[in-house]
């Protein structure tokens, strides 16, 4: 297993920022966009992304297996063994890079027993980079300033901050929000939720449609590490690499330990 320390996630931190600035050249031209079986966009930083970051990783440590949403499929008979991998998004929020809306990132978690340890995101383009890793610590960089760390904050609870994705707003979500009462929105792309409450930045994100499991790594050790959950709605901290199925069930993030988050899931009945 991988020993987790600074130098080891400084190294993760820059592979994740060489991927993220292979995308901005494409990101400002004219690129093409392909449709992948599931109907989800694709463009050629998907795979600019996914190569160096397949490389970089090789080269820091070539016996940790790898998962990548453009990576090879990987059959669950051969994955169910392993104790520690890297769980990879090359380029999450494809449809805000399509869209030039900024709020795409770069995601490498690395999973060990089943629960990310160790999480970076990085949004080239917001030149903002968040990473953490347990026994470490969790810190932000902001463009060429110093890293700093950061930490979840306590909610105001008589108006949290709310974070309400701009492409995925259901009517289950809708029910949540009206259960919270009066809260202040918040509206972000990909996995910057997560970032934001890590960093004390926003307090609740419900999610209850589907997302894939390298969707959600990265930013399940960011917001873990730097003091808050990421659970499923029994309340169970969310593991991976448990089915043959790489989705997700419903999920809520949170950064206030405090308060009981789950309560506002509960049926009217």
């Amino acid at each position: 297993m991988q020993h987790l320390d600074r130098d080891f996630l400084d190294q993760i931190k820059n592979v994740a920022e060489a991927a993220g600035r292979a995308t901005l050249p494409i990101y400002r031209s004219e690129f093409e966009v392909q449709t992948k079986d599931d109907d989800s966009p694709l463009t050629q930083a998907d795979l600019a992304a996914h190569a160096i970051i397949r490389d970089g990783l090789a080269e820091i440590d070539e016996d940790v297996e790898q998962l990548s949403e453009e990576g090879a499929d990987i059959e669950f008979a051969t994955r169910y063994d392993w104790d520690e991998y890297w769980l990879i998004d090359p380029l999450d929020g494809t449809r805000e890079f399509v869209n030039g809306n900024d709020e795409f990132t770069i995601n490498i978690a690395l999973v060990q027993d089943n629960r990310p340890s160790l999480g970076v995101v990085y949004a080239p383009a917001l030149e903002r980079c968040w990473f953490a890793a347990e026994t470490v610590g969790a810190f932000e960089q902001r463009g060429d300033q110093a890293p700093q760390p950061i930490s979840t904050a306590a909610a105001d609870l008589d108006r949290p901050r709310v974070l309400v994705s701009r492409s995925h707003r259901t009517e289950a979500i809708d029910d949540v929000l009206a259960r919270l009462g009066d809260y202040e929105p918040v509206s972000i792309g990909s996995s910057l939720k997560f970032c934001l409450i890590a960093s004390g930045e926003a307090d609740f994100y419900p999610r209850l449609g589907p997302t894939s499991e390298w969707d959600t790594a990265a930013g399940q050790a960011l917001v873990s590490i730097a003091g808050g959950r990421v659970t499923n709605t029994s309340g169970q901290e969310m593991e991976y690499n448990l089915t043959e199925s790489l989705l997700n069930g419903a999920f809520i993030a949170y950064g206030d330990r405090n308060h009981d988050w789950l309560q506002y899931l509960a049926s009217d009945d």
